[in-house]
């Protein structure tokens, strides 16, 4: 996220309503994409929430509104271009910025079709709870970290301090960002978002310290208050070499993509995809409802939808 290079991590798949059940696209492709004169269409969904939630509600206004069956498949962001391009999925509502797929399908192969801004900026970064941070206001810059690292220590990160990481299959620059900012920090994945949130809140139920990888948006917030650490700042290029990275990560647009065919003749269903477009609010609204309240994707969509007429009506028009 921020820019999900390629968020690392085994992503412990959130449970998806879908038409045929959730399915890894590396596997095997939807039955009902590319049904060729059927109002058909296949939504890839990202392994984290806040991509759950903007599926829910274009899914719902899709087959509730458009008359569509929607179908929805679980795969990782780099594959999912893939999919994308070959046609077994129709669009992805959120990505986080993968310029090297994008060379490669939008503009040298033209497979895939740019779908507009989602209206949501994600940015990456590096987090301690407020808590702590009042504590130690210093700690909020990455040249004192050094100095607090045995706060961090755990089982799993070696002696060092631990930095908490998601998915090895997210965005991830931390394994660099550590060791050329000369930090003496362990990077541990919890394994998936699920799994990650879980330990945050076990560790702010306890006021222990911690030290994390996080992304905005992010419903998480509102139940634990976090305080960025700030790392040095980010300059267009400081992050091309993976290897070198020594910088921030990006505050990044979110963009939604199309396969390039469904995009001219996808109809209705394309058009509503290029005119969707919420706020960070909204979709942690719904994320919130799915994540913590427990509700079905379904019914947080349809939660949303029938307190927000106004603001959906128009991806209609």
């Amino acid at each position: 996220m921020g820019r999900r290079t390629t968020l690392t991590a085994a992503v412990a798949v959130l449970a998806l309503t879908c038409g045929c059940g959730a399915a890894d696209m590396t596997r095997q492709a939807s039955p009902f994409a590319n049904a060729h004169g059927s109002k058909t269409l296949t939504l890839s969904v990202q392994s984290w929430v806040g991509a759950q939630a903007n599926v829910a509600v274009a899914q719902y206004l899709l087959e509730h509104e458009l008359g569509y069956r929607v179908d929805t498949v679980q795969v990782d962001e780099v594959p999912a271009w893939d999919a994308l391009s070959q046609g077994r999925v129709d669009a992805i509502l959120e990505d986080w910025g993968h310029p090297d797929q994008e060379k490669r399908y939008v503009q040298d192969k033209r497979t895939i079709a740019p779908g507009g801004d989602l209206g949501v900026t994600g940015h990456i970064g590096w987090f301690v709870p407020t808590y702590l941070a009042r504590r130690h206001p210093d700690i909020t810059d990455w040249h004192n970290l050094n100095k607090y690292a045995s706060l961090f220590r755990t089982a799993e990160s070696g002696g060092k301090g631990q930095l908490l990481d998601g998915s090895p299959s997210y965005v991830t620059n931390d394994k660099a960002l550590v060791s050329n900012l000369k930090l003496g920090y362990q990077v541990v994945f919890a394994g998936s978002e699920a799994a990650q949130i879980t330990q945050i809140k076990q560790f702010a139920k306890e006021k222990k310290p911690f030290l994390t990888y996080w992304y905005a948006p992010q419903w998480l917030f509102e139940k634990v208050p976090m305080t960025e650490v700030k790392l040095p700042p980010y300059k267009d290029g400081c992050d091309a070499d993976a290897a070198k990275v020594a910088c921030a990560y990006p505050r990044t647009p979110l963009k939604k993509y199309l396969n390039a065919d469904f995009a001219k003749s996808g109809g209705k269903a394309a058009a509503f995809l290029k005119k969707f477009r919420w706020t960070t609010e909204d979709q942690n609204e719904v994320s919130l409802m799915i994540a913590e309240q427990k509700l079905s994707p379904q019914e947080a969509a349809k939660k949303w939808v029938d307190s927000h007429p106004g603001e959906w009506k128009k991806w209609l028009s």
